[in-house]
């Protein structure tokens, strides 16, 4: 089974890759959603994030106040490490029973939509990794777009993360997401087009 990474920066497009990738049949395994499924009401790390930044950061409905959370360990690394502490390995334990159930089935080729890929070492578990890429000022221009991102919020997400120049030298596979979309979804087809044809031929060779 192949696997495939997806990453890019804040606001470069990649939830919408994400969706072109899905509805071409192909399984996606979203880290964002995962983490949204445990900071749910009663999710998985609810108990344990309360348990470390107090009962202040929980919500009436069992839940998580993300926006609070987000806002406390943006502003404090040390908190933001001890998060990443906490789900980080709830995460990779996710994507490994996706992987499994996907092997299970017989799937030819899955998609992990891992936004800190390489910051967090994924790649290692890759067989290649899209990066989708959108220039600075598109990036800035669709983030402040979002409701409640400021200059200052963006800013602190982006130097979490590993810069989109470094991220693209990586790549096995860079989308330009400046494109228009026909165009852009085009080009990613055009690619796992190429990819699961070689997956293909080696069956066959064999």
């Amino acid at each position: 089974m192949i696997i495939v990474g997806l990453t890019g920066s804040v606001a470069s497009g990649k939830s919408t890759v994400a969706r072109w990738i899905t509805a071409k049949g192909i399984s996606v395994h979203d880290a964002d959603a995962a983490v949204h499924s445990f900071l749910a009401p009663n999710g998985q790390a609810v108990a344990k994030i309360i348990a470390t930044f107090g009962p202040d950061i929980g919500a009436s409905d069992g839940s998580i106040d993300r926006k609070k959370l987000g806002r406390h360990v943006f502003a404090n690394p040390i908190d933001r490490e001890k998060l990443e502490s906490i789900l980080h390995p709830m995460v990779r334990q996710h994507r490994d029973q996706f992987l499994t159930d996907q092997q299970r089935i017989g799937s030819q080729i899955v998609v992990l939509d891992v936004p800190l890929l390489y910051e967090t070492g994924g790649e290692g578990l890759c067989d290649y990794v899209i990066v989708v890429n959108a220039s600075e000022d598109t990036i800035r221009h669709r983030a402040l777009s979002r409701p409640g991102m400021t200059a200052e919020k963006l800013t602190g997400i982006l130097a979490t993360q590993i810069p989109a120049s470094e991220k693209c030298k990586r790549a096995d596979f860079v989308l330009d997401t400046d494109l228009d979309p026909a165009t852009t979804c085009q080009h990613l087809f055009t690619w796992l087009d190429r990819i699961t044809a070689a997956i293909d031929i080696s069956k066959s060779r064999n």
